[in-house]
């Protein structure tokens, strides 16, 4: 059966492959260009990577876990697939946008849908002031790194840092030091959609700084420009029994 216009990816796991195999030969499998939903068979980070291939296209990412993670994936199940695609909730996202320029003078862009994060380099801490919609909101933030995160992206490595969880609708982004030595205990800020958050590395020569936007890393970066893109966005598709919104809710009771 081949009417069903859904494309499938998937990741190159063993699982993931005889996946493919499984709902190709059941389904048939469109062309992605001109398919109206692409399954991504994998995890998390297949997941990521499918919706990075997809931004700014009018079709719907459902994901369907075949690793190890699967926050941003539903559940395996072969059967019926055309009716819960019928079924899902769709969730819009919007990407942040990095501006990177580098101590070379090299200037870069990149889209991240989690986050953007600076790290640094060596053993030495970062020395980094940051700047919200042109304002100095901190002169000298001593760290490992710093991160501004998106609603989706918030349970991710933002999480890890001891980032606030964002509701996926709340119209907010997650700024968050990774490992703040000074000031000791800034835990960070939830700033609004619309701002403009531009790192400046200070003693970038001994203390180097790299970005990443997902999974684009630039080294060697004097100063970081990111903002949310709402031109761009990616779609995702849920089962209603595995409602993004509420399983961003309940990780927040989770120990």
């Amino acid at each position: 059966m081949s009417d069903y216009n859904i494309a499938f990816v998937a990741s190159d796991d063993a699982d993931a492959r005889q996946a493919l195999a499984t709902l190709s030969a059941q389904y048939g499998n469109a062309d992605e260009s001109t398919a109206e939903t692409i399954v991504a068979l994998g995890g998390d980070g297949f997941m990521l990577q499918t919706l990075h291939d997809h931004i700014g296209r009018k079709v719907a990412i459902y994901g369907m876990n075949c690793g190890s993670v699967g926050f941003l994936m539903n559940a395996w199940e072969a059967n019926d697939l055309p009716a819960r695609i019928e079924r899902a909730r769709p969730v819009k996202l919007f990407p942040l946008r990095m501006l990177t320029r580098t101590a070379s003078g090299e200037e870069a862009e990149a889209l991240a849908i989690n986050e953007v994060s600076l790290l640094r380099q060596t053993r030495q801490a970062a020395k980094i002031r940051i700047h919200v919609d042109e304002v100095t909101r901190l002169e000298e933030l001593i760290c490992d790194g710093v991160l501004v995160s998106t609603p989706a992206g918030s349970t991710a490595y933002n999480l890890s840092a001891h980032g606030p969880i964002i509701p996926i609708r709340a119209p907010l982004l997650a700024l968050t030091p990774i490992s703040a030595f000074r000031p000791r205990h800034w835990r960070g800020a939830l700033l609004p959609r619309t701002a403009r958050v531009v790192f400046e590395i200070l003693e970038s020569v001994k203390r180097p700084v790299s970005a990443t936007a997902d999974h684009t890393e630039v080294r060697d970066v004097i100063s970081v420009e990111i903002s949310q893109v709402r031109d761009l966005s990616v779609t995702m598709l849920f089962d209603p029994e595995h409602d993004f919104e509420e399983r961003i809710l309940k990780e927040q009771f989770t120990a």
